[in-house]
């Protein structure tokens, strides 16, 4: 894999609210159900820039707009659980 290419997971993107996904991981099944959504296409996503498993463009920007709408509902949620 290329050293350019870094994951988008939740905690290294928003290191300051790793505590808190940590957390939400273990008691909110929703949150972890869009985790976990979010880490798959991430990973599809990955396959792709990599070259491991090619995709259109189309697809490609369909996945990467699927991604973010899911990350910006997990930034939502944590942030909020943050603030309680």
């Amino acid at each position: 894999m290329q050293s350019n290419l870094l994951t988008h997971a939740m905690e290294r993107e928003f290191p300051a609210l790793s505590a808190v996904v940590s957390e939400l991981k273990k008691t909110d099944d929703h949150f972890l159900h869009l985790l976990t959504q979010h880490d798959a296409l991430d990973a599809q996503i990955t396959k792709d820039e990599v070259g491991m498993a090619p995709m259109g463009d189309a697809a490609l920007e369909d996945l990467k707009k699927q991604r973010l709408l899911l990350k910006d509902e997990l930034y939502r949620i944590a942030t909020a659980a943050q603030g309680t």
